[in-house]
């Protein structure tokens, strides 16, 4: 239909896809870490304790060390494009723009962090996009990172006028091409070693173990993720949980106590952290620094990293396949 002459002018109407990480630091030093961190740690999903009782903790002895330690973390892997958590989602990104093209207009957000989930909404509905897809790139559902997309989602739509419609991109955890292509994946870094693993370590992010008794489904969705890579490989895959913090109980076995043990034992380990879409500091510095040298000190004989699914051919296919099944309607 023809707009009056008088009528205001509107972008042709597209449709969106957003995909959302995480978060980083902007710089690998203590003030962006600390603005993080803040950030982070101040979300009540990710850390379920009242405030009244953990802010004081969180902006005492946690803001004041933490912060400085992490920075010389993010310095192990920072990279000339920044975090390599925001490159890889931002080469996610373009990738899935260049395979949809005109049709659709995909973005990238950080859950804490820029770019914000808010202001990347705000610029694809300036593009017209009134139907947006939200893809949070955690394949395990878990309360702490796919919720906190939905809730921050849910928050800013909370101040917008025109809503856009929206849809969420579903955990991934059991899905034939997120097991595909980690198969792919896992096939291909094994077949590139100089040695064969006696064991093949699947290191996911822990979580306190009060979680899974108050029923998040996050425990059971990365044991059936390495229950069906398993399959798929035709070799067992053993499952640890890393990155405890605090003195609470937290989901186990321990990837370090376990890494600890296999050297001791003189076993040689491959290890891959299908939990995150994207390699970060949890992967490069944690696991394949500071774990192969754990691993090597016990006695370990042979330790590889196996990167994260990233932008590569089969992490790609894997989220086009996904993306275009839930734009099912809409392109």
């Amino acid at each position: 239909m023809t707009r009056p002459a008088d009528h205001p002018a509107l972008p042709a109407p597209a449709i969106g896809v957003l995909l959302v990480n995480l978060g980083t630091p902007d710089a690998p030093e203590p003030g962006p870490v600390r603005r993080y961190l803040a950030e982070f740690l101040s979300d009540r999903r990710v850390v379920e304790i009242p405030p009244l009782l953990w802010q004081p903790i969180l902006r005492g002895a946690i803001l004041t060390r933490r912060p400085r330690q992490s920075a010389h973390a993010y310095r192990q892997v920072w990279t000339d494009e920044g975090s390599p958590l925001a490159a890889i989602t931002r080469a996610q990104a373009e990738a899935l723009q260049a395979e949809f093209g005109d049709a659709v207009r995909v973005a990238h957000a950080m859950r804490y962090g820029e770019p914000a989930i808010g202001r990347t909404i705000d610029a694809l509905v300036a593009e017209g996009c009134n139907r947006i897809l939200i893809a949070p790139l955690y394949p395990q559902y878990c309360a702490a990172t796919t919720a906190t997309v939905v809730d921050a989602v849910g928050a800013h739509l909370r101040a917008l006028r025109w809503q856009p419609s929206l849809r969420f991109l579903p955990p991934y955890a059991d899905d034939a091409a997120y097991i595909g292509a980690l198969a792919a994946s896992v096939e291909a870094g094994l077949a590139a070693l100089d040695f064969a693993p006696d064991v093949l370590l699947a290191s996911f992010h822990g979580m306190p173990e009060r979680t899974l008794r108050l029923g998040d489904p996050y425990h059971c969705q990365c044991r059936k993720s390495a229950r069906l890579l398993s399959e798929a490989l035709g070799r067992p895959v053993e499952v640890a949980f890393q990155s405890r913090f605090g003195r609470t109980k937290w989901l186990e076995p321990a990837t370090d106590a376990l890494l600890e043990r296999l050297g001791r034992e003189g076993k040689s380990v491959a290890v891959l952290a299908p939990g995150f879409s994207a390699d970060c500091l949890e992967t490069l510095e944690e696991l394949a620094i500071r774990g192969k040298e754990q691993f090597e000190a016990a006695g370990g004989r042979n330790f590889a990293y196996l990167p994260c699914l990233n932008a590569s051919p089969p992490g790609l296919e894997m989220l086009k396949a996904l993306i275009r099944r839930e734009l099912a309607g809409w392109i």
